[in-house]
């Protein structure tokens, strides 16, 4: 069921979501959360997808923000609200209502959606794109206890990266984390398997993904152990290479779908390692609302610690080449005449 409002107000959008929800024969209201979707057109479509897929798991109220640009000074003057009130199968298993602002009302719109939050229950706000640079103080994320952005997004993902960290609050969390857990976990598990200590590490992806950043600040946090960056063609996250007393651990996906674990000892193991969706990705962070510290712990970190650390290790030197050994000398031959006098002797 769709409904459409334009040049409406939050009242309105109230009545119809009420309205809407007797109309399908569903007044009870059994969302857990309410998800804010700030992001423009172009993305809107993507964002609301993988919000509706999520909310399979966390049933919802989605409020998709869309600041529409205005083109000409008139239009900036006139302050308009249009809505797009969804419910049933439409909306999946929540309610979604996207909001589109134009004029004035763009630089209030946390003033829209608060009137829409539900009463007595946590609220996300998610950027996928152009995030601010410090989400906690930005109107909309003040109203929320968790707030997602997604470096990877950015136009230069290594220095958003470190503004994240500046501007960190508990409670911001990134999605490029989010896509690294599976890694983290299966790291983990194999140093469980293995009594040894590790010494060094390197970690190899594509340039300028920040999830290598962030993976090789975590290793480099926990294990205290220099951990080297190396570049490879992708996708995403290649390879980890942890060396240790016991010998490597070297855990490698060069398809982005299926990995190998190889430790010391021990026959190499394929793992189910495949780059997840936005959906999947979403569902994850919604399942915890409480700050992440080992996510504030590996962000402030730093890269430049990172790399200090990573150049004050020096190059292993070549391995040289054993020295041959000496070749024997070479018995001189006989000479003629004691040949002879051997064989007098033989024949007495």
């Amino acid at each position: 069921m769709k409904t459409d409002l334009t040049d409406t107000t939050s009242s309105k959008i109230n009545k119809a979501l009420v309205l809407g929800r007797r109309a399908i024969g569903t007044p009870a209201v059994g969302m857990v959360l309410t998800l804010v979707i700030v992001t423009d057109e172009e993305n809107a479509y993507d964002a609301l997808k993988a919000a509706n897929e999520a909310s399979r798991e966390h049933p919802s109220r989605t409020l998709v923000v869309i600041k529409r640009v205005s083109r000409s000074p008139r239009d900036r003057s006139q302050a308009r609200l249009d809505a797009e009130v969804r419910l049933g199968a439409d909306a999946s298993t929540g309610e979604t209502v996207v909001l589109r602002l134009y004029g004035e009302v763009v630089d209030h719109a946390q003033s829209v959606v608060l009137p829409l939050l539900l009463p007595d229950a946590p609220v996300v706000v998610w950027w996928p794109v152009n995030a601010p640079t410090d989400p906690a103080n930005d109107p909309l994320g003040a109203l929320a206890q968790r707030r997602v952005t997604d470096t990877y997004s950015a136009e230069e993902p290594i220095r958003e990266l470190t503004a994240r960290a500046d501007a960190y609050t508990p409670g911001d969390t990134d999605l490029s984390w989010t896509r690294i857990t599976p890694w983290r976990s299966m790291l983990a598990a194999a140093l469980d398997q293995v009594v040894c200590e590790v010494t060094a590490a390197e970690v190899e992806g594509e340039d300028f993904n920040p999830s290598v950043e962030l993976l090789a600040m975590w290793l480099a946090d926990r294990l205290k152990v220099p951990v080297r960056r190396s570049k490879s063609a992708g996708p995403g996250l290649t390879s980890v290479r942890l060396e240790t007393s016991s010998g490597p651990i070297v855990l490698d996906r060069p398809d982005g779908s299926l990995a190998t674990l190889s430790i010391q000892g021990q026959p190499d193991r394929a793992v189910a390692l495949k780059r997840r969706e936005t959906a999947e990705l979403i569902a994850e962070e919604l399942r915890r609302l409480d700050p992440d510290d080992t996510y504030a712990t590996a962000l402030k970190f730093g890269l430049e610690r990172l790399d200090e650390e990573a150049a004050a290790v020096p190059a292993a030197e070549p391995e040289r080449a054993p020295e041959s050994a000496p070749e024997p000398e070479a018995v001189p031959a006989a000479k003629p005449a004691a040949k002879k006098a051997a064989r007098k002797a033989a024949a007495k």
